[in-house]
């Protein structure tokens, strides 16, 4: 076991005279190692130990520059503390997927969107007799009518699926998107999203809802950001139309009133989705979202050079410049996240919202870009989806827990973060 970190570290991951500081020993080691090379007292062992020490000092300290540059850049660890806490996280993956085969896929139908994909490890996956306790985590493949494309996904059914008083009952959707370049794997095994519903459900908290966990890039290695490039791949329409599409023609959820959720890039898109095809999409969350159309080396240009199509790609420029759409959104960041999508942009979008839409949010005093910031923000989130999702009462899906509601704020409003 390692030892904690010390809470109180002489100077901040996140203060930027710490890149200053490194980037002086980068060029001051080396010349001090030159100039004193000859110049060291001692007895030859000492003479050595000296002379290798400053030799390794001076090539980790470029090291320790880039890391520190990158994370200044990204803002991927808001501290000391969170770094140390993601070198010795374990991963839980006590939640294995459960088998699948020839059978699953054939008492399905024809073919509708859908594939099983059979996953390894099937010895280890919950038996058949627990899915209406635990539920059930299939892996898939789904592929797009509409847009052509296809992608890996792995689909939470909650133990109300399987059991008999919900038999002839649906149950809302909701879309999990990881980040970029993350994978949908992250979702199941570092944000642990299945098994957090599952016991949101089970201390009546949330109600029961399916959960397609992908990541928001199909056409890797580019970022294409959810978009409908010219030309190109129509990822927008992927996410927005054809996945809920399919999973509707494969389970028993309907091909509205869904829910989006996801961190990072994948709040972006949730967040676009959402507000851009209100008759799908009802309530989208975005951890550690943006809110402008992002183009870098990763995306390229994605509109084709139309100013105009990017515009429409940016929630900001939408709220800016056309009706609100009338759906609801929960949007969380940090006080610590400066990056160049950080607080001040989430605080300029909530200033932006209006009737008929609705925004609710979530601001930790304190984290970076990681996943130790949006852990704890997962079962907030789907609780405020299970009270979006569900507005009116238990619905066509009828489940036990009682009603649940979520703080809601008009534009500029910024509520204090929720006990947990």
């Amino acid at each position: 076991m390692l030892p904690p970190l010390p809470e109180k570290v002489s100077m901040a991951l996140s203060d930027p005279s710490l890149v200053w500081l490194l980037a002086l020993l980068t060029v001051g080691l080396p010349v001090a190692a030159v100039l004193l090379w000859h110049r060291i007292p001692g007895p030859p062992p000492v003479v050595l130990s000296a002379r290798l020490a400053s030799v390794v000092a001076s090539q980790l300290a470029p090291v320790l520059l880039v890391g520190v540059a990158l994370n200044d850049y990204a803002y991927f660890y808001g501290s000391w503390g969170e770094l140390w806490s993601s070198l010795t996280q374990t991963v839980d993956n006590r939640y294995p997927v459960s088998p699948v085969t020839s059978v699953d896929r054939a008492a399905r139908g024809p073919h509708d969107g859908v594939t099983l994909i059979a996953s390894p490890g099937g010895s280890q996956s919950v038996p058949a007799s627990r899915w209406p306790k635990v539920g059930r985590l299939e892996s898939v493949r789904i592929q797009g009518d509409v847009s052509q494309l296809g992608t890996q996904a792995y689909v939470y059914l909650p133990p109300q699926y399987f059991q008999a008083r919900y038999r002839n009952a649906t149950f809302p959707g909701v879309e999990v998107l990881s980040g970029y370049p993350s994978t949908d794997t992250m979702l199941v095994q570092r944000l642990d999203v299945e098994r957090r519903l599952a016991t949101a459900i089970a201390h009546h908290r949330a109600r029961p809802m399916v959960l397609v966990m992908m990541r928001p890039t199909i056409t890797l290695p580019r970022d294409t950001e959810c978009t409908d490039v010219p030309g190109g791949p129509q990822v927008e329409t992927f996410y927005a139309q054809d996945v809920p599409r399919a999973i509707s023609a494969s389970y028993r959820v309907p091909p509205t009133g869904w829910g989006a959720m996801g961190y990072s890039t994948g709040g972006y898109c949730a967040t676009k989705i959402t507000m851009g095809y209100p008759d799908v999409f009802r309530a989208g969350v975005s951890m550690s979202g943006y809110y402008r159309a992002l183009q870098d080396y990763t995306t390229g240009n994605l509109w084709g050079g139309s100013r105009q199509l990017r515009d429409l790609n940016s929630p900001e420029w939408r709220l800016r410049h056309q009706p609100a759409p009338p759906v609801s959104l929960l949007v969380t960041s940090s006080k610590g996240e400066t990056g160049p999508y950080g607080i001040r942009d989430t605080r300029r979008f909530l200033g932006l919202v209006r009737p008929p839409m609705q925004v609710s949010s979530v601001i930790a005093p304190s984290g970076g870009h990681v996943f130790s910031t949006w852990s704890p923000q997962v079962p907030e989130a789907l609780r405020w989806l299970s009270a979006q999702l569900y507005p009116a009462g238990p619905a066509r899906a009828a489940p036990a827990a009682p009603p649940v509601t979520a703080p809601s704020v008009r534009a500029g409003r910024l509520p204090s973060a929720p006990p947990r």
